[in-house]
This record gives C-alpha cells, sequence and structure tokens, in this order.
C-alpha cells in the first residue's frame, strides 16, 4: 500500500497514525492541486484532496479516519478500536470533529493558512467564533481529561491522534491550551511521541511556507 500525503493537517495525521502503527505502508509526497496534477490524482480522490491509500490493485481509500481504520487492520494494531470499545472510539471522533476539531481549525485557518498562503486579511469575527467554540469544546475536554491520561482511558488510540490534529501549530495560531490544564498535559503525552512530534522524519516532505510576521 502507498500513502499519498502532504503536511496539512490531515494528511499529517494519516503519516503519524501509519507510523505510530508501524503499518505495513509506502510513504508517497504529493500535490494534487498543483498545475497539471489534477487529472492524475482525480481517479483516485474525485474530491483531489489528500490524505489517499492507495491499493496494491490500484484501487484507493481516502479520508484520514478511513485510512487509519483500513491501516491499522493492516498493521493488527488496537490503535484503532473495535469491539466493545469501537462505538466509544467514534463519539469521540464525531464529536471532537463537530466542536474541538472544528474550533481549532477554523482559528488556524484565520490566523495561519491564510497568512501563510496569502489568502488574505484574517477575520476577526471567524477568529471570535472560533475562539468561543474552542473555549466550549475545551472545557468539557478538559474535564473528561482530569480523571484519565487518554480519551479511552489507559491506552492511547487513533480519537487522540484525530483530536489532536489541528494542535501541532497551536501556538501560532494563539489557541490558548495552557488554560484547560487536563487537555494541556495531554497533548504533552502526545508531543512526546515520535511518530507525533515528526511524522515526515526521513521523508521527502518539502516543508510548508513560512508564516510571515
Amino acid at each position: 500500500m502507498k500513502l499519498l500525503f502532504s503536511r496539512n493537517p490531515n494528511p499529517r495525521l494519516a503519516v503519524a497514525t501509519a507510523r505510530q502503527m508501524q503499518a505495513p505502508v509506502e510513504f508517497e509526497f504529493a500535490a494534487p492541486l498543483a498545475p497539471g496534477q489534477a487529472e492524475r490524482y482525480r481517479p483516485l480522490n474525485p474530491n483531489l484532496r489528500l490524505p489517499i491509500l492507495v491499493m496494491p490493485d490500484g484501487s484507493s481509500l481516502w479520508e484520514a479516519d478511513a485510512i487509519a481504520c483500513r491501516l491499522s487492520r493492516a498493521a493488527g494494531s488496537t490503535f484503532w478500536r473495535r469491539g466493545d470499545a469501537e462505538p466509544a472510539m467514534i463519539q469521540w471522533l464525531s464529536w471532537g470533529k463537530e466542536n474541538f476539531v472544528r474550533a481549532c481549525d477554523i482559528v488556524q485557518f484565520e490566523r495561519v493558512t491564510k497568512q501563510r498562503y496569502g489568502l488574505g486579511a484574517a477575520d476577526p469575527d471567524n477568529i471570535a467564533e472560533g475562539l468561543e467554540m474552542f473555549a466550549s469544546a475545551a472545557t468539557l475536554l478538559d474535564c473528561e481529561l482530569a480523571s484519565r491520561s487518554w480519551l479511552l482511558g489507559g491506552q492511547i488510540s487513533y480519537a487522540d491522534f484525530r483530536m489532536a490534529s489541528f494542535l501541532p501549530h497551536h501556538a501560532l495560531a494563539g489557541l490558548p491550551l495552557q488554560a484547560y490544564p487536563a487537555v494541556a498535559r495531554w497533548y504533552a503525552r502526545i508531543e512526546a511521541l515520535e511518530a507525533w512530534r515528526d511524522p515526515f522524519a526521513g521523508l521527502d516532505a518539502p516543508q510548508l511556507p513560512p508564516v510571515p510576521g
């Protein structure tokens, strides 16, 4: 299998997940939106978005969560929970993407992504909305993590990686992570993992453009 990736948040999540599980996969940097590249990648993902997992038979799977599920099976890993624990994991994936992850994405897009790619000035109304959503979600998350190390108890799972998917640049985005001690401790534990801290180590992966100022 081959994992097509970039350094953006969801592809980064897929690479970190593959490396955390030591999944049997090759890595290949891709840029489907680059000039002249669309038709090469459209058969693999009509959305022209990464990550994409290419199977040995040439078929493909896209969306980071689906790829994590597939790679976990290939690796024989419990990182993607199965059995009785799977519904609770899916609960956190669903809630996180609509609340905590979404809030981080809104703020990061305005303060980091738009500046990185020259997409215009940050919108203060969007930032205010994102920070309000972040405060609400982080408060709930802080309470949940106050009594345990990981979202699903005593062992890390893909739910933790998904929830943290927009946090690698939290300082650039100005997300007040330290205001939520349990969340901050939880993310420090994730950052201590080599697969998360530097998922692109040894890979041919051009750096993202710098954020001005």
